[in-house]
């Protein structure tokens, strides 16, 4: 387990970590860090990273069509036991001009690791707030820490976060 949901509130806070944390280990595997080049979005990932994000845009793909709908992401969603309304996937899918297909989804994930702190420092982060050496993050804590550093943007993403869907 990635992270601990101590409350009986949402499962989106740990969904969100997890998936953080898939994301973050496919960009760093073999030390691979994907880099802006060409056209040809495949050169920057290795065959393990790429078949890992085949693996990933599989199960949000929820129709199997070949490309990402906000009806896949909706029961995507709803798979995890969380319900989104229709606008939250709406926004989610505005980030390609045209259908999500594998190509696009490749190169949207690769533009979003570009930037990525590297492995270490992220494990040093979460040591920060895995006081026992669980593997698991106290939810209470973590929040508590989060809301008195943080900027209004990021206490309102963490509400939303924390909270459970109605």
């Amino acid at each position: 387990a990635v992270v601990s949901t101590q409350s009986t509130g949402s499962n989106e806070f740990f969904v969100q970590c997890l998936l953080l944390h898939l994301v973050v280990k496919m960009s760093k595997a073999k030390g691979k860090k994907p880099q802006r080049s060409g056209s040809n979005v495949f050169a920057n990932f290795d065959q393990q990273q790429i078949q890992e994000f085949k693996e990933a845009f599989t199960i949000i793909d929820q129709d199997r069509d070949g490309f990402i709908s906000e009806k896949d992401l909706k029961d995507m969603w709803a798979s995890l036991g969380i319900i989104q309304d229709d606008k939250f996937c709406a926004e989610m899918t505005k980030v390609s001009p045209g259908q999500i297909n594998f190509t696009a989804f490749l190169t949207f994930m690769g533009e979003k690791l570009q930037d990525t702190d590297p492995e270490d420092v992220l494990h040093n982060a979460f040591a920060c707030f895995d006081v026992h050496n669980t593997g698991l993050i106290n939810q209470k804590l973590f929040t508590k820490l989060s809301r008195n550093s943080a900027t209004d943007f990021l206490k309102k993403r963490l509400t939303r976060c924390m909270t459970s869907p109605q």
